[in-house]
């Protein structure tokens, strides 16, 4: 499999939008209960969401999908889920779905894509900040209760919220020089390696529940201080490392609520 062998397409008939729920079922194994059904995703099509999917043929090896929100009478983009398939992965197709996001968000006029994240999830977090420059000055605790996904390890789901500006210094010049702006970091929060297998195993849970509850303590007092996540370091034995700072830009839909 190569990176020219995938092609990226919005996906507009039923039988993507079913190849969508097969792939998110593949992907975090929730329940049928939890899985977004087929309707969603077809009504997020007509109603000014995004369903993109990356191909590899006539194979549906991942795909975008988010929905419109308004806040304080601004149009945004809430990007609900990313899935690449597993053996698929590392090829940098989610930062090429997230860019197709970007393309089509712009030429509607729109200027922020959110979404929500594991603050535990390393990969995903050097993804979001330092691939693709978002921010995260917002924090919640359990959002989507404890689900049935293995990934989240029977842990509360607590999610940051990345803040994707699409117009912003800092997005428009990483992804013109590759290279995110020199990070005054104020604060950082670390993640150790291990997280995974914690998480994966019973008798060791307790220790992700550790670094979960620690951490999230730091991001609330960081945020309450007016600080965000700007930065994301991993060093060569896989340990994450969030570092915070005052942002010098002021985009901003008022954040809170």
């Amino acid at each position: 499999m190569t990176s020219d062998s995938v092609t990226l397409r919005r996906c507009h008939s039923i039988e993507d939008f079913r190849a969508c729920v097969a792939l998110q079922k593949e992907v975090w194994n929730f329940s049928d209960a939890e899985l977004v059904p087929l309707r969603m995703f077809v009504v997020a099509d007509k109603v000014g969401g995004q369903v993109m999917g990356a191909f590899d043929g006539h194979e549906m090896v991942g795909f975008a999908l988010s929905v419109p929100g308004t806040r304080t009478g601004h149009v945004y983009l809430h990007s609900h889920m990313l899935a690449v398939r597993k053996d698929h992965r590392n090829g940098g197709f989610g930062r090429r779905l997230k860019l197709m996001q970007r393309e089509d968000a712009l030429v509607r006029g729109i200027e922020l894509i959110e979404w929500t994240f594991d603050p535990l999830e390393i990969k995903n977090a050097y993804l979001n900040i330092e691939k693709l420059g978002a921010i995260a000055r917002r924090y919640n605790i359990n959002q989507y209760g404890i689900t049935s996904s293995p990934l989240q390890g029977g842990l509360p789901s607590d999610r940051l919220i990345a803040e994707w500006w699409l117009k912003s210094k800092r997005v428009e010049t990483l992804l013109a020089t590759g290279k995110n702006p020199r990070v005054v970091a104020e604060s950082s929060i670390e993640v150790p390696a291990q997280i995974y297998e914690w998480k994966a195993a019973p008798e060791t849970r307790i220790k992700a529940q550790q670094v979960q509850e620690r951490n999230r303590e730091q991001f609330l007092r960081a945020f309450s201080h007016g600080l965000a996540v700007l930065g994301y370091e991993r060093d060569a034995e896989g340990n994450g490392k969030f570092l915070l700072g005052h942002w010098d830009e002021k985009w901003s839909y008022a954040s809170e609520g």
